[in-house]
């Protein structure tokens, strides 16, 4: 089969590699009729995510159609049409029964090396390195999908691929940005980020009761996207964006802060950017956590600030004092999909969101590796990638 496969920094390739098969009951095979490039895919593109290794299948945003089910893979057939959710959960471990599916303790056979780095281990995610597991993504034109009975919900026929193929990632885990702040009427919520995950968090700001989304960004196309839901919108190139939130907001902060950015915060945005930019360049560390700074800084007292935007290591100069002295709360998580999926599958199905809106490129598996670069790169009004086999 052809799959996108990665071969180091800014290496994309769309090659032939062996068809996956069935290797434990509870698996299924899926032919993938539509997938997507993720903004997490990005920082894999340009090198951030340690334990790659050549030839690995990337892909994490994958729907398609059963052709083939393992005997214990129950409640799934051939010809279903599914989606995929990217965290891989057994269903039946500690933190699975508590509905916290992407802290599975039993889907990464990598967990040694995770928690050498973290502490503990999350679960298995498909395509994203040995550090979650080594498995094949699903930008490909076949997938293997462990756990099968506890993953993949059935897609109805009224939905097109493009309504349903972010309830594998961008939708949960915006909505779940959104979730986290506890929103009340009346509140103003501000998020940092105006890609994919960023555009969703905005539209389940709104979904779940805020009165006033502030959206900020500085790509003029993300910044009209969030508009056209109806958000107060800040570029950070044009203007200083804690001296903006506390003027809208009369002296006080955003009730809640959401950081959908994570480790790639543009360079230019300020001196402590810039800085971070040259620390990891130099291998003196290892995220750039400017937006994090901010979002904590812009935050009310006793307010939340939720990071859903991805880090991997250790964070210089965070401002925990601040989050101290002021009462605020962080939450944040690698997004337990399969807990938000029948929710947000009806959600959809009513009418209350569309998440194709946020599509601006398609593609087939050959256009994968020059989409990566549209994408990185952010030209051409790119915000989002579907691929389709």
């Amino acid at each position: 089969m052809k799959a996108l496969t990665w071969h180091g920094k800014g290496d994309i390739r769309c090659e032939s590699v062996p068809d996956p098969k069935i290797e434990d009951d509870r698996d299924a095979v899926i032919k993938v009729t539509a997938c997507a490039i993720c903004g997490s895919d990005v920082h894999i593109f340009h090198g951030l995510i340690p334990s790659m290794e050549n030839g690995d299948i990337l892909g994490h945003e994958t729907m398609g159609e059963v052709v083939e089910v393992g005997k214990g893979a129950r409640g799934l057939e051939v010809g279903d049409r599914v989606v995929v959710p990217f965290t891989i959960a057994c269903g039946e471990c500690f933190f699975c029964r508590k509905g916290f599916y992407s802290a599975c303790e039993r889907t990464n056979p990598d967990r040694e090396k995770a928690a050498k780095l973290w502490g503990n281990s999350p679960a298995g995610l498909f395509g994203y390195s040995h550090l979650l597991g080594g498995y094949s993504g699903g930008q490909a034109e076949y997938l293997r999908v462990p756990h099968a009975d506890v993953g993949p919900i059935k897609v109805p026929d009224e939905l097109t691929d493009e309504q349903a193929l972010f309830l594998s990632d961008i939708f949960p885990t915006g909505y779940m940005a959104a979730e986290f702040c506890n929103i009340e009427p009346g509140q103003t919520i501000a998020i940092w980020g105006c890609g994919p995950v960023g555009q969703m968090a905005i539209r389940s700001a709104f979904l779940l009761g805020a009165e006033r989304v502030i959206a900020i960004d500085s790509i003029p196309e993300r910044l009209r996207l969030a508009e056209s839901a109806g958000a107060m919108t800040l570029d950070y190139m044009a203007e200083d964006i804690y001296d903006r939130i506390m003027e809208i907001t009369h002296g006080r902060g955003a009730d809640a802060c959401i950081d959908a950015v994570g480790t790639e915060a543009d360079s230019r945005a300020s001196l402590d950017s810039l800085v971070d930019r040259v620390k990891v360049a130099t291998f003196m560390g290892t995220d750039r956590p400017h937006v994090l700074r901010q979002a904590i800084h812009c935050c009310r007292n006793f307010g939340t600030v939720s990071v859903v935007g991805v880090y991997g290591g250790y964070l210089d100069k965070v401002p925990l004092g601040s989050a101290i002295n002021r009462g605020l709360t962080l939450r944040m998580a690698q997004t337990p999909v399969q807990r938000y999926l029948p929710s947000l599958l009806d959600r959809i199905r009513k009418g209350e969101i569309d998440p194709s809106f946020v599509v601006t490129h398609r593609g087939g598996l050959d256009d994968g590796p020059e989409l990566y670069k549209t994408f990185a790169e952010r030209k051409d009004g790119c915000i989002k990638v579907v691929l389709r086999p």
